[in-house]
């Protein structure tokens, strides 16, 4: 008889001896970093983070990154979304930006591909720069978006220029879900298996830098994934001293958290923009030209147009965007890339969560990814994210693990968890 409320984790798997790492493998590992590394100055297009990803792109090759065949799902829906797009692109050729729109969501469906090839092979070594580069470049992000909200040698215009902080971002709506993959990364590995006295300051200082966002999207994003990744630490947790260490530590975390969030909010350039975005409805939700109202406009147009509208034209025809990118996936890219790019999401949710059950020595960055992940989708409900270039990170790295555990347990021939049955 199964027990519905038991979690089985298959035995841990055991990463082969690690080889000298090749000349190829080394130039790959190297435009790994630099391209994450880049990947916080996105205020111009295209970025240097899109040059390199070109620049990857050609060193996997060299590097002879393989495809795995797992990867088939996320390769087909993207084409799938992409094609739907191409079409609605049809009805707008003439208008301005709307090829680049279409370009983008191309490239980045490619990213993302790129990404999941990558870390589906020697996971670790390559997950670790990448690692590394991800929290560099969030620290950096952070202070860049510091001295931009403190005004400070004048370059709040360029890095706060709405009075909230933006580093490297047009938006701070941007720049906030970026820091949050590595900062639940630091906590997680607090929480879960050791503190280490610099996880814990450089966490601080990207949790403090996601304050100073001032995003409410950006703020649940991170609670909600917050709470995926303690419930999976708990769930793949090998023993009950374990899993007491995860609860404890979690609300160790959140009193500490509180307590240094009360003295941030006791600073008057704080705790002022704070009262004004804690409200839960702000002045450009409502009215007739509101987010709310944009989007019960954006449920007609969609009905009306099966095909889509295309890029921007949506806001071209209602004066605004409607601020959802699921109502945005049926207006830019049809229904037919609408649903794609629907059953991209929960099949991305639904492979990661079966693998994340397995342990191997990636599973806290495949855990951590996909808490990130789902916390971003939460948040389309609420802006749109179809061109947030740290999602195709996420999305990169969900499935190239999976990928990666799948070929594991194959090759141990060992039955994951979500094939056993606990009785």
């Amino acid at each position: 008889m199964i027990a519905a409320a038991q979690v089985a984790v298959a035995p841990a798997y055991s990463a082969p001896a690690a080889a000298t790492t090749s000349l190829r493998e080394r130039i790959l590992l190297v435009v790994l970093f630099l391209a994450v590394l880049a990947s916080s100055v996105a205020f111009i297009e295209p970025s240097p983070h899109d040059a390199l990803m070109g620049v990857l792109a050609i060193a996997a090759v060299i590097a002879g990154v393989r495809f795995e065949r797992t990867l088939l799902v996320p390769l087909i829906l993207l084409m799938v979304w992409n094609l739907g797009g191409l079409l609605a692109l049809l009805n707008v050729l003439n208008e301005e930006k709307t090829i680049l729109y279409a370009v983008t969501s191309v490239y980045l469906a490619v990213a993302a591909m790129i990404f999941a090839m990558i870390f589906a092979q020697n996971s670790m070594r390559r997950l670790t720069v990448m690692r590394v580069a991800y929290v560099i470049t969030a620290v950096l992000a952070t202070i860049a978006g510091a001295i931009g909200y403190f005004q400070l040698f004048g370059m709040g215009e360029i890095l706060a220029a709405s009075q909230r902080a933006a580093g490297g971002f047009k938006d701070p709506n941007v720049f906030g879900p970026f820091l949050i993959w590595p900062a639940l990364f630091l906590l997680d590995r607090m929480v879960a298996r050791r503190i280490y006295l610099t996880d814990a300051i450089v966490a601080g200082v990207i949790l403090f830098g996601l304050l100073l966002s001032f995003s409410r999207g950006a703020w649940f994003h991170f609670g909600l994934s917050c709470a995926v990744m303690i419930a999976l630490d708990f769930a793949t947790a090998p023993t009950l001293r374990a899993r007491a260490r995860v609860i404890t530590f979690t609300v160790a975390a959140v009193a500490v958290a509180a307590l240094l969030f009360l003295f941030l909010l006791s600073f008057d350039s704080i705790g002022e923009m704070f009262k004004v975005r804690a409200q839960l409805i702000q002045d450009y939700d409502v009215g007739s030209g509101g987010r709310f109202r944009m989007q019960e406009l954006a449920l007609t147009s969609l009905l009306s147009f099966p095909g889509g509208m295309g890029p921007f034209e949506f806001a071209r025809v209602n004066g605004l965007q409607q601020h959802n990118v699921y109502l945005q996936s049926f207006l830019v890219y049809g229904w037919t890339g609408a649903m794609a790019y629907l059953m991209l999401l929960l099949s991305t949710v639904f492979v990661g969560l079966r693998a994340a059950l397995v342990r191997t020595p990636w599973q806290p960055y495949l855990i951590t990814a996909l808490a990130a992940f789902i916390g971003e989708m939460a948040e389309g409900f609420i802006i749109d994210t179809d061109h947030w270039r740290h999602f195709f990170l996420l999305l990169g790295i969900v499935w190239g693990l999976s990928a990666a555990t799948i070929k594991a347990v194959r090759e141990q021939r060992t039955p994951p968890p979500f094939m056993r049955a606990a009785s």
